[in-house]
């Protein structure tokens, strides 16, 4: 009974909080910036474009429900690297670590640095360049802690340092995210996650670049340093709403005497559809479903689609997605008493000149 309530709350809570999303004004699409937030740089969840939000676990958790970062075990520690939009030269760098505290808790830090390759540098005597090159740098810090209050309710928060630079202008601000996971069923199999991510401060440029010399209007033989103020911007919060579903096929075909004959512990085949809606604040929302397939836990196969408006018409559609992913999972132990690898990879497909997004990562567990 007392699980039954705590459903139901959750679902008033989650519907509410998606009511509050609907009132946002849709024609501000297209104005946040910082929107590297919007971008998950692990390989286990991007292979489902992030529609595993209800059961993801682990250090993918910090870029899609800190709610899951509670699913480590003792510690867990991961690199991953993105050919972003393939052949643009623009590249994502991520490394995270996560420890537990306690026999409930779980703290975890992660940073992204994203790369764009040398950019030429023009001004208003050289528009052609020739005097030099520079590197934007952008990168995100984020701490987060979940709570697991029960075998069924894990809880998460998290907060993001978000700074932007180029050699004469900069940008930074601190967003947070929370994050809910529900388990219920015969077997622990029905997913309920909510997301509410990037809430949090505006950020505005300041810098060298923002100053001019120009004469001074009534006497010109001397120059004056006039400021050029820059509006603030606001950050890409939306609200993530996840279900998905184990289906545990060979569940009634596992006999004890097997079990014990090849030392597995239960079923060997796994699949898992789920069902994902985001809403968000400067874009166009998103409803999608993909679905995981798993091999004794140790080989695992995933696939998806993600529609938003008007995202089969070329000519109209604002995303450079198509819609589709794909992605696979290997782990394994190291030895007997070492720890556990996993080998993450994952595809989504976007609309030419752009060949797709691969997304590689390695992850340590204990």
């Amino acid at each position: 009974m007392r699980k039954f309530y705590t459903g139901a709350a959750l679902m008033v809570c989650s519907m509410g909080l998606s009511v509050a999303s609907f009132a946002g004004n849709k024609d501000r699409s297209g104005q946040a910036g910082a929107t590297q937030l919007l971008i998950n740089p692990w390989g286990q969840s991007t292979g489902v474009f992030g529609m595993n939000s209800a059961y993801v676990g682990g250090l993918d958790a910090m870029k899609n429900n800190i709610a899951g970062l509670s699913r480590v075990g003792k510690t867990q520690v991961g690199a991953a690297y993105s050919r972003y939009l393939a052949g643009s030269g623009v590249t994502v760098n991520n490394l995270g670590f996560a420890q537990r505290v306690g026999n409930s808790g779980v703290v975890g830090a992660n940073i992204m640095a994203m790369s764009y390759g040398e950019i030429t540098i023009t001004d208003y005597n050289n528009p052609e360049g020739g005097v030099g090159t520079y590197n934007p740098q952008f990168y995100n810090v984020m701490v987060g802690y979940s709570h697991e209050f029960s075998e069924n309710i894990s809880v998460g928060a998290g907060a993001t340092f978000v700074s932007e630079q180029i050699p004469d202008a900069k940008a930074s601000g601190i967003v947070f995210e929370a994050g809910i996971q529900y388990v219920t069923g015969a077997d622990d199999n029905f997913h309920f996650g909510v997301t509410l991510r990037n809430i949090g401060t505006g950020m505005k440029y300041s810098g060298s670049g923002f100053s001019i010399n120009s004469e001074a209007p009534e006497d010109k033989t001397y120059t004056i340093n006039r400021q050029v103020p820059s509006e603030q911007f606001e950050m890409p919060t939306y609200l993530n709403i996840g279900l998905a579903y184990d289906f545990y096929l060979d569940k009634n075909r596992v006999s004890t005497e097997e079990e014990q004959s090849t030392e597995q512990t239960g079923p060997k085949h796994r699949l898992t559809p789920m069902a994902n809606f985001t809403s968000n604040s400067f874009n166009n929302d998103y409803i999608g479903g993909a679905v995981e397939y798993a091999f004794k836990e140790t080989i695992m196969l995933r696939g998806g689609y993600r529609y938003e408006n008007k995202i089969g018409d070329q000519a109209l559609s604002t995303t450079f997605y198509t819609g589709l992913c794909a992605g696979a999972t290997v782990q394994f132990s190291i030895g007997e008493t070492g720890p556990k690898m996993a080998l993450d990879y994952s595809y989504r497909s976007t609309r030419r000149p752009n060949n797709g997004i691969h997304t590689f990562t390695l992850r340590l567990m204990r």
